[in-house]
């Protein structure tokens, strides 16, 4: 549907800025602390340290002067895996976290992936849809993967085949 000329059409909220850039040393502090505020069993700065000297792709979304969100991806033997990714609870429903996924798609392409795995909690519905809209599917279960109040949660281990253009 196109607008007549002079006629606006409301689109809803407009996106935030943001930018997505290499995550530093300096920027750990902020991403722990978001880490911790969303997740009940967060990873501590000694596994973000591991990534970072490991090579992962290690990236933060900044909105506005503050970091807002962070993904960590690996890349081997043609996969690649997204180990984490978190918008900060208040930073979340403003399209953030679709904006750094697909950047995390687009970063696994680069590096000529031909899939891109996750895994996500069953008992998070908005990242589950997330990763469905973005071209993901179900693909496995990995029992007892996740820690939880009451022991253990599985995870559900989505994946997306890649596409490239041809050269």
């Amino acid at each position: 549907m196109s607008a007549a000329p002079g006629y606006l059409i409301d689109v809803g909220p407009q996106r935030a800025p943001a930018r997505i850039r290499s995550m530093q040393e300096h920027d750990l502090a902020s991403v722990l602390a978001i880490e911790q505020a969303a997740y009940d069993f967060p990873w501590t700065l000694g596994i973000f340290r591991d990534c970072q000297r490991a090579g992962y792709g290690c990236w933060v979304l900044e909105s506005g002067a503050e970091i807002a969100g962070y993904g960590v991806l690996s890349h081997a033997a043609g996969e690649c895996h997204v180990l984490n990714v978190c918008i900060a609870p208040d930073h979340q429903g403003r399209g953030l976290g679709r904006r750094l996924m697909q950047r995390l798609i687009d970063l696994a392409r680069w590096h000529r992936a031909e899939r891109i795995f996750l895994e996500v909690r069953p008992s998070n519905p908005r990242a589950i849809a997330l990763y469905h809209s973005l071209g993901f599917n179900e693909i496995g279960r990995r029992p007892r993967y996740y820690p939880a109040a009451q022991g253990r949660e599985d995870a559900l281990v989505m994946a997306q085949e890649l596409l490239h253009d041809e050269d």
